[in-house]
């Protein structure tokens, strides 16, 4: 690997990944309203002549095919963004994609449409270098609904598309550390049922929304006694939504809803995060409905693909051949010793590794601590770096594969 020459090539593409992802940003892409977003970046794609193959499948996921070498490289980034809150808070317009103190800002720079750019144009460092396709063929994959419920997407990719690659770098907001893990994630719903009748005589109903208080309370205490993991970190359980039904605002509730955030760390499952929740409504002194929810938005493109919002843990461990491929690409890139970690946040890896078993690496622009926030934003150098990384990791991969087979 001339990583020289990799380095210097991306850095010539800075200009235009900046541009690019200042187009990107100027494009609202909330989940299920991908489609312009997706058209934007198909374009550039089509733009650069690197692409053997540029498509979309049926859930709306885009690809671009590079070379048509046997062993199957994937690189994935998802393209929706959450939206953008107060625009009041925002130091920067979050669809101005204004480039300032050596970053670019606006709602998606960070999470994640930044890995955007620098994928694209690794498919072109690939064809301006002539690197060697012989072995690989490269698929860049930019998938939507990520933020609505992380994995559907890929899901759909490998039950329905067919295509389940070698290997997946994940690029969602990494610092441009290599990251091999996650904690899992999952949905859960509680119902409580009360009786109702006029406000004014409240002793003569079961107020629901008295007795999902309660569950509340020992949800909070639960949150406590989650075990912790060394290497990913602590589970949690938060109460992230509530609501109650009532005849009028002046008659007791006689049903109320809270939606929790549960977040798995090693170890934990499906059916033990719904045991714990039942325990804690038991311990509430309260009779409720606790499931799995499930999720059955339709895509932009229309289609409505149900999944139970379970999406389990991973982890890769440093010795894996996708990790030390990531390390090795690093430092002969960089010339220093790459960090590596896990995310703290959920990513595509809970499909593409936790559900089908395809070995993962993370490596993207953008630190987590801006996702979701009015400060979302990436470094410059970052997009540089990551297209650099794109456009080499699957030489080394292939290679270090080739010597240990």
């Amino acid at each position: 690997m001339d990583s020289r020459r990799i380095v210097s090539r991306a850095e010539h593409y800075r200009g235009s990944m900046v541009r690019f992802l200042r187009d990107l940003i100027a494009i609202p892409s909330e989940s299920t309203q991908e489609k312009r977003v997706i058209q934007r970046i198909a374009a550039e794609m089509r733009s650069t002549k690197a692409f053997d193959r540029v498509w979309t499948d049926g859930f709306g996921n885009l690809f671009g095919q590079v070379g048509k070498g046997p062993r199957a490289i994937a690189i994935d980034a998802h393209v929706d963004t959450v939206g953008v809150g107060d625009r009041s808070e925002w130091k920067h317009d979050p669809y101005a994609g204004r480039v300032a103190s050596g970053r670019v800002w606006g709602r998606g720079a960070g999470d994640q449409e930044g890995a955007v750019p620098p994928m694209v144009y690794a498919a072109r460092i690939i064809r301006d270098l002539k690197i060697p396709l012989d072995e690989y063929s490269l698929y860049l994959v930019f998938t939507v609904q990520e933020e609505d419920c992380d994995g559907l997407c890929w899901q759909y990719i490998v039950r329905e598309d067919g295509f389940r690659p070698e290997v997946v770098v994940v690029t969602d907001s990494t610092d441009c550390r290599i990251l091999r893990g996650q904690r899992g994630r999952m949905e859960i719903g509680v119902t409580v049922k009360g009786r109702s009748c006029h406000g004014s005589m409240p002793h003569k109903g079961d107020n629901a929304v008295h007795k999902m208080a309660r569950v509340v309370s020992e949800i909070e205490a639960l949150n406590g006694r989650l075990p912790e993991d060394p290497f990913l970190g602590k589970g949690t359980v938060t109460v992230t939504y509530i609501n109650c039904k009532t005849p009028s605002l002046c008659a007791v509730p006689d049903e109320a809803f809270i939606h929790l955030d549960r977040r798995l760390t090693a170890g934990e499952t499906e059916a033990s995060a719904l045991r714990e929740v039942r325990d804690a409504v038991r311990r509430a002194g309260v009779k409720a409905r606790v499931e799995t929810r499930t999720y059955e938005r339709p895509s932009y493109t229309g289609l409505v693909y149900p999944t139970r919002s379970y999406f389990p843990t991973w982890v890769e461990l440093e010795d894996a051949p996708q990790v030390q491929a990531a390390a090795v690409t690093y430092r002969e890139l960089f010339r220093r010793r790459p960090r590596i970690g896990r995310w703290t946040f959920s990513t595509n890896g809970v499909s593409i590794n936790g559900m089908f078993g395809i070995p993962c690496v993370g490596f993207g622009p953008a630190e987590e601590s801006v996702a979701h926030t009015v400060n979302d934003s990436v470094a410059i150098e970052q997009l540089v770096q990551c297209a650099a990384f794109y456009a080499a990791f699957p030489s080394v991969y292939c290679g270090m594969r080739r010597r240990t087979n």
